[in-house]
């Protein structure tokens, strides 16, 4: 990864900030769009104190927000000549339904829309960049999610794991539409499940859920182990070429047949481009 630059979000914490020191370990130059600054610099002094790279720089956006993506995309695209590899991997669970500034529910429009918009804003640069990579976190959950187009927010009928399973399931969706799309261009899209990992996803929900997730989370993965399979399909030789695919534990799996729904995932494709105003982007 010697010089490849690296674009990461939700790299603050958890799953994100190993893989970005997984990343820098190997060479790479990182950018990494955070919400919180100084969770932000605080990831940057963890790098260079357990890599010694330097090679970092932050960017600001919340990613539930549309106008913010747009405008760190495009700071990006001015900031970096090239993009060699897109790691997708901030999200939230919420317990109860909220909306965004732009009117969309929380989940789906930060850990599925949040994907599409940023991917499709800096898809330019890394084609200019091919071979380059896109890994989109997504998870097992997706296997208790389903795309109601007529109730994306779940507003009628909100439950907490069903309505991250289907963020989660948008995603992969996503990855093999875009998989498809980007076919012969030079530029791999692959979606990972890290496993059941102790991190801060869910916190944001109140002490009961905060510590209920510290209690768990002896169970779990270390972030450490959780971003293995990310780092894995990041940057293994053996997967130049390899698109379209779900790895887990570092292997690829099958997942859902839900997930390979062809006619779901064009659908939803047209979807996000309306609910981001997506517009020439879109049409990859």
């Amino acid at each position: 990864m010697d010089g490849k630059v690296c674009v990461l979000t939700g790299a603050t914490s958890g799953i994100g900030q190993e893989t970005a020191i997984a990343l820098a370990a190997q060479g790479a130059t990182l950018v990494l769009v955070c919400r919180d600054m100084a969770r932000g610099e605080a990831t940057v002094a963890a790098i260079r104190d357990r890599t010694g790279s330097t090679a970092v720089t932050l960017r600001r956006a919340d990613l539930a927000v549309q106008d913010d993506i747009r405008r760190v995309g495009t700071e990006l695209l001015a900031a970096c000549p090239r993009i060699d590899l897109l790691v997708n991997n901030a999200g939230i669970v919420n317990l109860r339904y909220e909306t965004t500034a732009d009117g969309v529910e929380a989940v789906f429009a930060t850990n599925h829309l949040a994907y599409f918009l940023l991917t499709l804003v800096l898809l330019p640069r890394l084609r200019e960049s091919a071979p380059s990579r896109i890994v989109n976190v997504a998870s097992e959950a997706h296997r208790f999610g389903r795309i109601d187009f007529d109730d994306l927010g779940h507003a009628k009928r909100y439950k907490t794991m069903r309505v991250y399973g289907a963020s989660k399931l948008a995603n992969i969706l996503f990855t093999y539409e875009l998989a498809r799309r980007l076919a012969g261009t030079g530029v791999t899209v692959n979606c990972v499940h890290p496993g059941a990992v102790a991190t801060r996803l869910g916190q944001n929900n109140g002490r009961i859920a905060t510590a209920m997730t510290k209690l768990l989370g002896v169970f779990f993965k270390t972030p450490a182990q959780g971003a293995a399979t990310s780092v894995y399909v990041a940057t293994a030789p053996e997967l130049a070429g390899v698109t379209g695919q779900y790895f887990a534990s570092a292997r690829q799996k099958t997942s859902s047949r839900a997930s390979h729904d062809a006619a779901t995932a064009r659908r939803l494709w047209d979807v996000s481009a309306e609910l981001t105003h997506a517009g020439d982007l879109a049409r990859v």
